[in-house]
């Protein structure tokens, strides 16, 4: 496979498209649209945009495109737009930012402990699980939820909704930060008792 191709096939074009959505999503609330307007279609890209991160997947084992570039910059990407919609919602008032400290925290702890565990031969002891992935579902539902900021047929506001499943998900985020954490400490400590025995050659 052509440099070329390797980072700008098919599936790879569609994860950076995550990338380019940042501002893109970000930019519509400096228009001069009404806010109603600017929330849907904020609203709209996120939706759109966030559900690369499953065609791009599928797309790259369908056409047998999968890389080892393309594994990096998928979860790079979820990240990317997970932390800049949080710190948008926080500019809006509409997310705590305690809460928003935590779901940025955990990506970017999640990530140095996935590299470090990459180095030490260890990366399948922190493998995405089924926390991780309800996590994200709830995570990216709060998020929309928010940005759209609208009564639903005068029942409910979305943002009330929005806000309870954003603390939702800061629980899900603590608990599967544990969850890997308990995972990667034995192949941690077994390491370090690795390099600490004397070398005898």
């Amino acid at each position: 496979m052509t440099n070329r191709r390797l980072f700008f096939n098919l599936p790879t074009i569609l994860t950076w498209t995550r990338i380019v959505a940042i501002p893109i999503i970000m930019g519509v609330y400096f228009t001069p649209l009404q806010l109603a307007t600017q929330n849907f279609i904020s609203t709209l890209l996120f939706i759109v945009f966030a559900a690369t991160d499953w065609l791009d997947g599928y797309l790259a084992r369908k056409l047998n495109m999968t890389s080892a570039f393309g594994a990096f910059l998928d979860p790079v990407a979820d990240k990317f737009l997970v932390c800049a919609s949080m710190l948008v919602l926080v500019y809006l008032k509409r997310a705590d930012v305690f809460a928003a400290f935590i779901i940025i925290g955990r990506e970017v702890a999640i990530s140095a402990l996935r590299e470090w565990m990459a180095q030490i031969g260890a990366l399948r002891s922190v493998a995405v699980h089924m926390i991780g992935k309800l996590k994200t579902v709830v995570q990216m539902t709060a998020i929309a939820l928010l940005l759209y900021d609208h009564t639903v047929a005068d029942v409910t506001h979305t943002r009330l909704l929005g806000v309870w499943l954003l603390w939702l998900a800061v629980v899900l985020t603590v608990w599967s930060m544990v969850y890997y954490l308990q995972k990667a400490l034995p192949e941690i400590r077994a390491k370090a008792r690795q390099d600490n025995l004397p070398n005898t050659h």
